[in-house]
This record gives C-alpha cells, sequence and structure tokens, in this order.
C-alpha cells in the first residue's frame, strides 16, 4: 500500500470514529485501526480522545497486543508506570521476542533517568526488529540525555547508514558535531552523506552551516545554493545564504535573499533589518531608514532594531533625532541595559550630562557590567562635579576588573581632587606597572594632575 493510500484509509478511520462519537452508535474497527487512531490523538496532543479511543478498542479487542502496548504508552505518559510495567510483564508472557515490550521498558527507565539501562532494553529490541533506524534513533537519544555526545553521534550516524530519509536524526548528528567543535570532521560526514544522497536539501543546507562557522562563506554560499535549487521553497537555505553573502559584502544578492524569503513566508522582522544593514552598507540611507522603520513596525520589541535606528542617526551626527527613537524604545522597554547605555551616550554627546548620568546608572541597574559603561559613567559624575561617587564607581569596577589600566588612571585623577595625594601615587604607580602607554588618559582627563611635580617623577621612574 503506497503512503497516500494508507493516510487516506486513516482518515476514513478517524472520520468514521468521530462520526460514531457524535451519533452515539456504536460500528466496529479492527484492531490496528484503533491503535492508528489512539496515535493519532495522542500525537496531537488529544489525550482525552486518545483514551476513549482506547477504551473503546480494548472493548471490541480485549487480547489485542498492538493495542495493550497503546495502553502502555498512554499510562507511562501518565506517569502511572507500575500499571504499565504489569500489563508489559503479561505481554512478554505471551511475547518474550515483542521488540515494543522492550522499546516501552525502556521509556519507562528513561522517565526514571536510568538511561544505562535504557539503552540495555533498546540493544535487546534491536535483535527483534526490522526497523533498526529508529531503535538506533532512540539510544543515540538516550546518549544525548546522559550528555555522551560522541556515542549519540555513532548511533545516530547507525540511524541513517539504516534511514538515510530520517532528518531528525540527521540534525541530531550535526548538533553532536557542533556541540563538540568538530566542524571538520561534520563537513567530511556531510559530504560523503551528500554523495550517496545528492538531493537532500537538508544535508546541503546543514553542510553550508558548517562552513559558516569556518567563515568559509564562499563555500558556505555554494552549499546553499544547492539546498534552494533542491527546495525552492526552503526558507532558512535562503536565510543563510543571505547571511553569508553578507559577510562576502555582497549586498545587493544579500537583499535579494532576504526579499525572497519575504515572499515565501509572511515578512520578518530580523529579513527587514538585514536588509536595512545591507541598504546602510551601500550608502543607500533613504532604503535603510525605510527599512529600519519597517522593522519595528513587524517588532516593536526587538531592540536591535531601535538601536539600528539610534544608531543611523548618530553616525549622521543628528543627535536630536536620535535621542527620539532612543526614548521610543525606552517606553516600549524601560528595562532594556542596551537602550539605557545608548541614551547616556547620546544625552553625553549633547552635554546633557545629567541625564547621561541617568542613563549610565540605569544601564547598571538593569544588568550592564561592561568596563565602558562604568567608565562613562565616572567621568559623567566627574564632570557634574560629583568626584567622591565617581570614585566609588571606580572601586565598584575595579572588583570586577582588577587589571585594568584605564579604571587605575582615573583613580590617580580622582584621588588628587579629594586630596588623596598617597593613595593617587599608589593607583598611579599601579596604572604605569599595568599599562604604561595608557598614560595618556590621566593627561586627556586631568591636565592639572599630569603637570604636578610627583605625577612627572613617578612617571619617569618607571621609564628607567
Amino acid at each position: 500500500m503506497s503512503h497516500n493510500e494508507e493516510e487516506e484509509e486513516n482518515n476514513l478511520s478517524l472520520s468514521k470514529f468521530e462520526s460514531m462519537l457524535k451519533t452515539n452508535k456504536v460500528f466496529f474497527f479492527d484492531s490496528e485501526e484503533f491503535e492508528d487512531i489512539v496515535l493519532h490523538y495522542m500525537d496531537t496532543g488529544r489525550i482525552n480522545l486518545a483514551k476513549k479511543a482506547l477504551r473503546l478498542g480494548l472493548e471490541q479487542h480485549p487480547k489485542s497486543t498492538g493495542l495493550k502496548l497503546v495502553h502502555v504508552e498512554i499510562l507511562i505518559y501518565d506517569d502511572k508506570v507500575e500499571q504499565a510495567e504489569k500489563i508489559l510483564n503479561e505481554i512478554a508472557l505471551l511475547e518474550p521476542t515483542n521488540e515494543e515490550v522492550f522499546i516501552q521498558r525502556a521509556n519507562i527507565c528513561s522517565k526514571r533517568d536510568q538511561h544505562e539501562k535504557a539503552i540495555e532494553y533498546l540493544r535487546e529490541a534491536l535483535r527483534y526488529t526490522d526497523d533498526e533506524a529508529d531503535i538506533y534513533s532512540m539510544i543515540g537519544m538516550e546518549y544525548l540525555f546522559m550528555d555522551n555526545l560522541e556515542l549519540a553521534k555513532d548511533n545516530f550516524i547507525l540511524c541513517l547508514e539504516n534511514d538515510d530519509e530520517d532528518y531528525s536524526a540527521l540534525y541530531n548528528v550535526v548538533y553532536c558535531f557542533d556541540f563538540l567543535d568538530q566542524n571538520e570532521e561534520a563537513i567530511v560526514y556531510l559530504e560523503n552523506f551528500i554523495d550517496k544522497n545528492p538531493y537532500s536539501e537538508v544535508a546541503w543546507h546543514q553542510l553550508g552551516r558548517q562552513f559558516y562557522a569556518l567563515k568559509n562563506y564562499e563555500k558556505a554560499v555554494w552549499a546553499f545554493d544547492y539546498a534552494c535549487l533542491i527546495d525552492e521553497g526552503f526558507l532558512g537555505a535562503f536565510l543563510e545564504k543571505a547571511k553569508s553573502l553578507e559577510k562576502l559584502k555582497r549586498y545587493h544578492e544579500a537583499i535579494d535573499c532576504y526579499n525572497i524569503t519575504i515572499e515565501l513566508d509572511d515578512p520578518t522582522s530580523f529579513a527587514y533589518l538585514r536588509i536595512g544593514k545591507c541598504y546602510e552598507k551601500l550608502g543607500n540611507n533613504e532604503q535603510a531608514l525605510n527599512f529600519y522603520l519597517k522593522t519595528v513596525h513587524e517588532d516593536p520589541l526587538l531592540d536591535k532594531a531601535w538601536l539600528a535606528i539610534t544608531d543611523f542617526y548618530i553616525k549622521q551626527k543628528n543627535y536630536q533625532k536620535s535621542l527620539y527613537y532612543i526614548n521610543k524604545a525606552i517606553g516600549i522597554d524601560g528595562e532594556n541595559s542596551l537602550y539605557w547605555r545608548r541614551y547616556a551616550n547620546i544625552n553625553q554627546y549633547l552635554n546633557f550630562f545629567e541625564e547621561a548620568e541617568e542613563g549610565y546608572r540605569k544601564a547598571f541597574e538593569n544588568g550592564d557590567i561592561e568596563l565602558d559603561n562604568f567608565l562613562c559613567w565616572s567621568d559623567v559624575l566627574y564632570v557634574l562635579g560629583e568626584v567622591s561617587a565617581a570614585l566609588e564607581i571606580l572601586i565598584q569596577a575595579q572588583e570586577l576588573y582588577p587589571n585594568e589600566s584605564e579604571i587605575q588612571y582615573r583613580m590617580v585623577g580622582l584621588y588628587y581632587n579629594i586630596e588623596e595625594e598617597f593613595n593617587a601615587l599608589e593607583a598611579l604607580n599601579l596604572a604605569l606597572t599595568t599599562d604604561y602607554n595608557k598614560n595618556y588618559i590621566l593627561k586627556d582627563l586631568f591636565p592639572h594632575v599630569w603637570e604636578s611635580e610627583n605625577v612627572q617623577k613617578t612617571i619617569k621612574n618607571h621609564t628607567i
């Protein structure tokens, strides 16, 4: 029976069953039909209907092993493991070589986190099954649960040797290669797989991803091209191809690819954003801005889009416009540290130092502990005359970045400003030892301190 005929027969059985439920009439189904109906409802998450079909099925076929095994699946799903084991023991007495008994025992062990024992049962199932691919895939999953990626990979490969159309196993093989940082080995495996299955668009797509990870963007485009040719509706392949073309600075071609993804499916904020970036790289600011605005319309919570518009205006030195857009972004998500950092940067450009200080503080309060945030925050506090507060920020920063000369040179200037010369010179000695060449920071930010006799003397001592 062909796959289409089988599907049509299943649909007829489902229609007949649902008609029976509506009319309260009792129709006869053979046990296999009931199995298919129950499994269909389980696969689609309609467990109550699955249970109803199972009950009716067991009433009509009380001795059906297949229905009993489906009953075991439902019991395991409901965490009624002891009941499931009791039924499995009964089936095993009658059919000791039934592979499904071993598979369901493995499922119970897996549910109990007894993954090694589950693998033992699955290896037993291999002795009796005609479908080795599925069993190898299950063994691979158990090894994944145990974080044994090498053995997981080996078993997914065995699955594919028995069924080269099991794309779930192919994705899992590549996942293992990725996790193990084996990109080169993944490429060799995928190329061999493609030699045997040249029209596997999934394999070509995964090959492209490996080349992309190794920054071989030319080869990545080549692989994604094949995936797109085999399946002209392969959205993921067109997206990855576009990203690779961007890396190669082939922006016009990248735009064409992103546009194809928009035609294939509903427009995505990601595609709009990348098209905007491409146009900006091409110097077409009008189109760049147009697509950035489309991006925020499509997804108002996408921080990268708001930052793209803000940065677009910053590059043009149009700080008022950039301030307008970053304020809109903060209005949507006031807990985004990236927004607050950019808000602070813009206000600092505009010499609005109190607003800038608020921005750096809010960025910190929302999780920004980058060195630049601490440094800019401290610099702004110093401009506002809050020297002790500026110093306190740097002391906090030093706990996270203990060997950072940019912190140490600033501390020299601040200690001098509160007349703590001993601490200032101690900080200077540390800064000069850490990175002598960055002493220009002290000269640029604190020229009056730089000219101090003791400071110059300390610097000269470090040049000897």
